[in-house]
């Protein structure tokens, strides 16, 4: 800086030590204004300067901005996450400056240009523990700062706007840098928390964050409120609508709970709850979660995490598995609008990112993910991976991933057909949801069903006309044909016969498991001896070989 660059820069600081009130404007009635005569609880017991606490025309500090203030001797902790593609160090530039006073470490009050610190009313010495504005020299749980921002990090982290594009008011620093100063204007705090601009909306969000599907988003463009039950949703905001908070009904820059991604809090559904529990949201979802048969989305915490592979290999499930928080809206299509921007496994077991089809985004956790849970019935042939039994080139199958095999199935109810796909969320899914007949969220959120079921299966009793069967299949033409009409094979269920999913081609075969055949090993076993010994129905030659309700079929035809 040239000689005369340092005098032009000392008058203005002189000026704003003498006139106040003039030339600091909006700072004279901002928290920043620590004279007697501001504002806030924390300020100077007589001290009538304002810049005094940051400024001064005569010091001996090496830094530019005339600075009045001693350089932070703390190691801090950077934020950090595994999405992070910036690397946050040691805070330099303007956020050191910041953090002299409110890493809590000096005195408010230590300037430079003094022999003794100015005295603060109260006996407040150090920015105040708990305050809000005491960031402490822990920054794991802030936005990062002093990370060069740069069009090699926008384009490695993917959803940042270029640098050449901040030249409004957010802005880097000479050293391309992003800084506290980007966000905080420390001398105007007409927006609130000295913000460089209203966040309503996250306008200063989406300055730099552009999120992927985000314009179409409900948690950009819905108006609900609150009802006032409960816990307020947004506690650190003033908004009062869910698009007025945007990204901030998720996510909190300071001091967040959630320190990776700045969540609002360390639990994972928790940052869904205060609007998904019937408050904001029309719809309870957190209770379905007190259901007897859930998705666990409670029994992990810190295990997920955005950059896992598709396949999940440490069993867990949190509500952003199946849905982008960015992404979700009411929109109804081939994939559910609250399925949108979701990652999956396709029926060859690829990765797709995003997901086309429900059953894709089901496979990450239930087809190759290690640790599967037993099947719910016992079976001829064992398998618990979905991708394996919902594939098309299986001797039988329920069409999840394609139109079913058989040309024949006079039992399906309309609007069924030969030809219809259906979805996971046909079977599992609330037992009070409008599949069920009830106003409850939709989705397998819970149920009172075993297995997440919309409806009853029969695993120990006769099905009646409420069996998640008879949802698509027509109960009387079940019923009424060979060999389905004996009271004993209806006593027994459809379980006994029927594998719902289907059977794997590398298990089974078209002679002894088309039609969804895989006995049930509970409710019947082999005849005959040693080779003779057999567990199989022909449905080609249409003979049964088992030993089931008392009576031996060795070979008996239907």
């Amino acid at each position: 800086m040239s000689r005369w660059l340092r005098w032009l820069a000392a008058i203005v600081v002189a000026v704003c030590v003498i006139f106040p009130a003039a030339a600091a404007g909006l700072l004279a009635t901002s928290k920043h204004n620590l004279s007697v005569s501001g504002p806030g609880t924390v300020k100077g017991a007589s001290e009538p300067q304002i810049c005094v606490f940051c400024h001064a025309p005569h010091n001996n500090a090496p830094s530019a901005q005339l600075w009045n203030r001693r350089t932070p001797g703390a190691t801090y902790i950077p934020y950090t996450s595994s999405t992070a593609k910036g690397n946050a160090g040691q805070p330099n530039g303007a956020s050191l400056l910041c953090l002299s006073c409110h890493d809590g470490t000096i005195a408010l009050g230590d300037v430079l240009n003094r022999a003794t610190p100015i005295a603060m009313a109260g006996g407040v010495t150090t920015m105040p523990t708990g305050s809000a504005s005491a960031i402490g020299t822990d920054l794991s749980d802030d936005h990062p700062v002093s990370i060069t921002y740069s069009a090699a990090l926008a384009a490695a982290r993917g959803e940042l706007a270029a640098p050449s594009l901040l030249t409004g008011r957010v802005k880097l620093d000479a050293a391309g840098q992003l800084q506290c100063t980007a966000c905080h204007d420390p001398h105007d705090d007409s927006n609130g928390k000295f913000l460089v601009m209203s966040n309503q909306g996250s306008a200063l969000c989406q300055t730099c964050h552009l999120k992927n599907y985000w314009s179409q988003s409900d948690h950009r463009l819905s108006t609900k409120t609150w009802n006032g039950s409960g816990t307020n949703p947004w506690p650190h905001t003033s908004w009062t609508t869910v698009s007025a908070n945007a990204c901030e009904s998720c996510h909190r820059p300071h001091a967040a709970g959630g320190k990776k991604w700045n969540l609002n809090t360390a639990v994972e559904e928790n940052n869904c709850y205060p609007c998904h529990n019937g408050n904001v949201a029309a719809k309870n979802v957190q209770s379905e979660f007190a259901k007897s048969s859930i998705h666990p989305v409670a029994a992990t915490t810190g295990v997920h995490d955005p950059i896992e592979s598709a396949v999940a290999q440490s069993r867990h499930v949190e509500c952003v598995d199946c849905h982008n928080p960015h992404a979700s809206n009411a929109t109804a299509g081939t994939l559910p609008g609250s399925l949108i921007g979701v990652r999956g496994i396709d029926i060859n077991g690829a990765a797709i990112n995003p997901a086309t089809a429900e059953y894709q985004i089901c496979f990450r956790c239930h087809a190759d993910s290690p640790g599967q849970p037993a099947p719910l019935i016992a079976r001829q042939i064992a398998q618990s991976n979905t991708r394996l039994e919902f594939s098309t080139l299986n001797p039988s199958y329920h069409p999840v991933a394609g139109p079913g095999k058989s040309a024949n199935v006079p039992s399906l109810l309309a609007p069924w057909t030969i030809s219809s796909i259906v979805k996971c969320e046909d079977c599992h899914n609330n037992n009070a949801g409008p599949g069920a007949g009830g106003t409850g969220p939709n989705g397998p959120h819970g149920s009172t069903n075993v297995r997440l079921l919309e409806r009853p299966y029969a695993t120990n009793s006769t099905p009646t006309a409420g069996d998640i069967c008879y949802k698509c299949h027509r109960q009387s033409t079940v019923t009424s044909g060979s060999p389905h009409n004996r009271s004993e094979h209806l006593r027994y269920g459809c379980k006994a016969c029927h594998d719902p999913h289907g059977i794997s081609g590398t298990q089974g075969n078209a002679t002894f498991n088309s039609r969804l055949i895989n006995l049930s090993t509970t409710d019947n076993t082999p005849v005959g001896t040693g080779a003779a010994a057999k567990l199989y129905v022909n449905t080609v030659t249409r003979q049964c070989y088992l030993n089931c309700h008392g009576e031996t079929h060795n070979g008996r035809s239907y």
